[in-house]
């Protein structure tokens, strides 16, 4: 290969020469051959041969077949130029589709999230606005409830008012005519429906019955919570009898309520009936609670069945109070239930639960104030039983003293 700078040392050297021995010109109209002026030419020639030689030498170098080319290869799927703009151009599209791929997954998860959000938000608002059947549950429950109180009430009611008759020994009650009538009345009564095996064997009665007693035992007043028929109604209202009163005083009648003792014993049973009421009224209440009322719920019987209390179909206000109070407490269903409610259903199960809370405490209250009238009326009864006189006094006489 040949050398450009002997090329370019060697014009250089032609022109300095030629200013230093100060060539003369040749002019055109002068047919002279300068033997200098050629050789300079042919000099000039020679550079511009060297300078076109260099330039092949390029060219060839990087050609398709030069040194270059074969280290590239053989330039089987084009020239080194052109495989250059392919493969820039392939990586140009690379880039493109990474960018328009990297778009897409983008898209993609930004509406997948707000898809999972708006998802997330809507069950938000369906927990939020919809009940859940552990509501419903309550819901009915506390109906059952209020129902079961409502008769309760009249029950107890219509029971106190028959017993305020009796005790008052009203016309067609018996001691009416004595308290003999209201022994006979109620032991009558005993032997009808309780006969025990003593008043078998004292010729009373032919059998014994299939509740003997029961008019004396606790149980018939506070059973199971709820009396299973009528029948055990009356047995609890005859129990109620013999511990509150079981015969009441001979009624004042005719003359006797005129004369000034009559009045004055008038005054005193008037306080009798009072208080008696009051006793009998609180006991018939009870019976009133566990009078069976109103239909349970198929929840509240499967309570019933799972705490092994006999599966009633009606319930008392006792009962279904009951149900309602404890079935938070025991009931794998309604625990297993809250473990499955959603944040706003546990809300309301809270809130469920302090009204039926509330309701409790009101009753309890009401229950209060009758205990306090019973204590108040006890403690009249005392005071009025100390103030007694222990002496009888003379009347004093109303005339004028004389001076």
């Amino acid at each position: 290969m040949r050398k450009l700078p002997i090329a370019l040392a060697t014009i250089t050297g032609i022109a300095i020469g030629g200013i230093l021995f100060s060539a003369t010109p040749t002019y055109a109209d002068m047919p002279v051959v300068d033997a200098g002026t050629i050789a300079a030419v042919k000099a000039v020639k020679g550079v511009l041969d060297t300078i076109n030689g260099y330039m092949q030498d390029v060219k060839n170098f990087l050609g398709a077949n030069g040194p270059i080319a074969s280290l590239l290869g053989d330039n089987k799927y084009g020239t080194v130029e052109q495989l250059l703009q392919d493969g820039f151009n392939q990586n140009a599209n690379y880039q493109k589709a990474s960018v328009g791929a990297l778009e897409q997954i983008t898209d993609a998860s930004n509406t997948a999230n707000a898809r999972f959000a708006r998802d997330m938000r809507n069950a938000q608002i369906r927990d939020q606005q919809t009940p859940s059947p552990t509501a419903c549950t309550a819901l009915d429950g506390g109906v059952s409830t209020q129902a079961a109180a409502v008769q309760a009430y009249d029950v107890g009611a219509t029971i106190a008012q028959i017993h305020d008759l009796r005790a008052e020994a009203g016309p067609q009650m018996p001691s009416y005519y004595g308290e003999a009538e209201g022994v006979a009345s109620i032991n009558q009564e005993h032997i009808n429906y309780y006969c025990d095996a003593d008043d078998v064997a004292a010729g009373l009665c032919s059998t014994a019955s299939s509740t003997p007693d029961a008019d004396q035992q606790f149980s018939s007043l506070f059973g199971s919570g709820t009396y299973a028929d009528q029948a055990a109604v009356n047995t609890a209202k005859d129990y109620a009898i013999n511990l509150i009163e079981p015969v009441a005083p001979a009624a004042l009648r005719a003359d006797q309520l005129a004369s000034t003792a009559g009045q004055y014993a008038a005054m005193r049973r008037r306080s009798y009936n009072a208080r008696m009421s009051l006793a009998q009224s609180f006991v018939d209440e009870e019976i009133g609670m566990q009078t069976p009322s109103v239909p349970l719920t198929p929840l509240q019987q499967q309570y019933l069945t799972d705490i092994g209390l006999p599966a009633e179909t009606n319930g008392s206000w006792l009962q279904v109070l009951q149900i309602e109070a404890e079935r938070r407490v025991s009931d794998l269903t309604w625990a297993s239930t809250l473990q499955a409610m959603p944040p706003a259903s546990v809300e309301r199960e809270i809130a469920i639960e302090l009204a039926v809370n509330n309701y409790l405490e009101f009753q309890i209250f009401k229950t209060s104030l009758e205990h306090t009238t019973i204590a108040a009326t006890a403690l009249a009864q005392t005071v009025s039983h100390d103030f007694a006189s222990t002496s009888r006094m003379p009347t004093p006489s109303m005339q004028a003293s004389s001076n």
